[in-house]
């Protein structure tokens, strides 16, 4: 049990009460015009859940990436480096992540300035001594990029993952779309974050007090 692919796990969340809210979002959004794109955010309460209990994290890639712009730097080998350049795509050498000289504002404002980081194999186990621990501690740890992978395909599943990790707060609060996708996009990735978030629950639906939906500027939508 606690299966995400499980059809029978859904049955605590009522598809037509999502469906609706999922297109109240949207209509609400045309009615109101932003000039930029707003993502949907899933937040969750949690219950009966003791400080005591383990504290979880996991990660699921879901079927299209939920924020529009999602940036991610690859901190890199020669090879990826060579590899990223082809490809456009936001890098550092290891001269670069020396420069930051463990400065925490300096580390701190790298973590700031993407949304998420890949590193070579070869530098992920130099990063703690060449950075410290400011990324880890943003939330923002890079992911392993090995030479068998591509980087472009390993730059979009980082794009496209959602990381549910409980600290010592009873509520978590995740992207999982944006208005620019379909409803039906976005449904499919709240029913995939929603059986993945509630399998790692100790007492799986048990622990959930409740799930809201909103966009960045749009009013909650309670759908559990």
């Amino acid at each position: 049990w606690g299966n995400p692919s499980d059809p029978s796990e859904m049955s605590k969340l009522s598809r037509e009460l999502l469906r609706k809210n999922i297109e109240e979002i949207f209509q609400e959004s045309k009615e109101k015009k932003r000039n930029f794109t707003e993502t949907v955010e899933l937040q969750i309460s949690l219950k009966n859940y003791d400080a005591k209990d383990k504290r979880f994290s996991g990660s699921v890639r879901l079927p299209v990436a939920p924020k529009p712009k999602f940036t991610v730097c690859v901190l890199a080998d020669a090879a990826h480096i060579e590899e990223a350049q082809k490809k456009n795509i936001p890098f550092m050498d290891v001269e670069a992540l020396k420069n930051l000289k463990k400065n925490k504002k300096l580390v701190r404002k790298l973590a700031q300035q993407y949304d998420g980081f890949l590193a070579s194999d070869s530098l992920i186990k130099q990063l703690p001594r060449l950075i410290g621990p400011g990324l880890q501690k943003a939330g923002k740890f890079p992911g392993l990029l090995t030479h068998d992978d591509n980087i472009a395909t390993k730059v979009s599943d980082t794009q496209s993952t959602i990381k549910f990790q409980l600290k010592k707060v009873m509520c978590l609060a995740v992207a999982v779309g944006n208005l620019n996708h379909t409803p039906d996009e976005v449904e499919k990735n709240i029913i995939l974050s929603v059986n993945f978030l509630v399998s790692l629950l100790k007492k799986n639906w048990q622990n959930v007090r409740s799930l809201t939906i909103k966009s960045t500027m749009g009013k909650p939508h309670r759908i559990y």
